[in-house]
């Protein structure tokens, strides 16, 4: 048996295990890395950990601290009512918001887990608070930003296009973009329809609290007058009141009767995010180091919150993705993946490689970089499409799509964000439920991209 087959197999232990006996995958993960990359690949421990993600875990654990401390100063509970308002009520449009901004974000040039950083814990504490499904804001903003990941001056879109030229293969700046778009927008919309959006529209307008009586819940209206209608309970289907109340600051330490109002450590701490937005899309700083940097001179300022907010950190999210990962870097490293797509790029039926490549790139993008896997598959596609029998613009639109739209898969930056990022949530429980839609997206998209870009032969 080749290492690379039995790479593959132990990762597929470690997934029976994780499932049948509740442990840790990330704590499994880095066991088999380490029995396999000691007894397979012939790694030492630096040839281990050269697969550990040490950015994202500085991300994970720099995002969660900070909106940790928003979350124990009243500052989501701001921002919550603030977008309440700014809909006019209307909380079934809170999901489609929060896709059109992370989409705006990754289209100007932001790169797609800086987006959802920013806006995934807003988003998820919002669908905390008016009890929406969890599994439909958090897909909202990923989705979000992928469709808007492949403009041409966003960093996806340069990375891809500039591989296009350098294989001197056909290209559509234009066509790719459009292609991304379209197939987030069709699956948003699917969402939304399945998780509860009807429903959603049907509790009408709510009036978050502090903008009625004091200390009372809003009343919902609708376009003929006061409603109570229903509403889905976050994952469950379940009925909820119409007018689901921000929480006061009688609850967060305000004085009673104010409704939701701006305290000098709100203030602080509005700004602080702003300084998160600024300096990773107008500078370019790693978004984890300037949110742990952030969280660190709010704690100094307010230690109370701080204290709190420590223990809010998801670090069983962050030992699950880190293990995971750094397993997937040792599959890189001993050469697994290149294997499976060289295999794959061998096979004499144009067609078939094409959406074999598009399923190697979905299943590998669930656990691994994005851009990377399109770097290595792009040029794997060549030889085929060098014969004329599959349109080259096709054939990259499908692989953009297939590689970046599983990013809402737990393992991979997105997905973990997301995952991380949602307050008081049973966590295994979403997890369990980004996993499994994870894994629908990557036995459903990649054969319907190949299906609608490569099969009618689009450039």
């Amino acid at each position: 048996m080749s290492p690379e087959l039995i790479s593959i197999l132990v990762l597929v232990v470690v997934f029976v295990i994780a499932t049948t006996r509740s442990v840790n995958m990330g704590a499994l993960a880095f066991a088999a890395a380490f029995g396999v990359g000691t007894l397979v690949a012939d790694l030492d421990a630096d040839g281990i950990f050269a697969g550990f993600p040490g950015d994202l875990f500085v991300v994970l654990v720099g995002v969660t601290y900070l909106f940790a401390i928003a979350r124990a100063n009243g500052t989501t509970d701001w921002l919550v009512h603030a977008a309440v308002r700014l809909v006019r009520g209307r909380v079934a449009l809170i999901p489609w918001v929060m896709f059109a901004l992370t989409g705006a974000l990754t289209a100007i040039g932001a790169v797609s887990p800086a987006a959802v950083a920013i806006v995934a814990p807003v988003a998820l504490s919002f669908a905390t608070r008016y009890s929406i499904s969890p599994l439909l804001m958090g897909t909202m903003v990923v989705h979000g930003a992928q469709a808007g990941g492949f403009s041409p001056i966003s960093i996806y879109g340069s990375i891809v296009n500039g591989i296009v030229e350098r294989e001197k293969l056909p290209g559509s700046e234009i066509g790719l973009f459009l292609a991304s778009l379209v197939a987030n927008l069709l699956i948003a919309a699917v969402l939304f329809a399945v998780l509860g959006g009807r429903k959603l529209w049907a509790r009408g307008a709510v009036t978050p609290e502090g903008d009625g009586a004091p200390g009372k819940a809003g009343t919902g209206t609708t376009g003929s007058g006061s409603d109570t209608g229903t509403g889905t309970s976050a994952g469950t289907g379940g009925t909820a009141p119409t007018a689901v109340a921000v929480r006061s600051d009688r609850e967060t330490g305000g004085a009673e009767g104010t409704g939701v109002r701006l305290t000098p450590a709100r203030v602080a701490t509005l700004v602080a995010l702003v300084a998160l937005v600024v300096a990773v899309l107008g500078f370019d700083l790693d978004a984890g180091l300037t949110a742990v940097t952030l969280a660190v001179v709010l704690s100094t300022a307010w230690p109370d919150d701080s204290r709190r907010a420590v223990g809010e950190i998801a670090w069983s999210t962050v030992l699950l993705i880190c293990g995971v990962l750094t397993y997937v870097g040792v599959l890189e490293e001993m050469g697994t993946i290149t294997w499976a797509g060289e295999g794959v790029g061998g096979i004499g039926v144009p067609l078939l490689a094409a959406v074999l490549l598009c399923y190697i790139g979905a299943i590998v993008s669930a656990f691994a970089s994005s851009v990377g896997i399109m770097g290595a598959l792009i040029p794997l596609a060549v030889p085929f499409l060098a014969q004329g029998e599959i349109g080259a613009v096709g054939m990259v639109a499908a692989l953009a799509v297939s590689a970046t739209v599983v990013d809402v898969s737990p393992f991979s930056t997105n997905g973990a964000l997301v995952l991380a990022a949602a307050p008081d949530v049973d966590r295994d429980r979403f997890f369990r439920q980004l996993m499994v839609y994870g894994g629908i997206v990557v036995a459903a998209v990649p054969a319907l991209a190949w299906l609608v870009l490569v099969v009618p032969g689009f450039g």
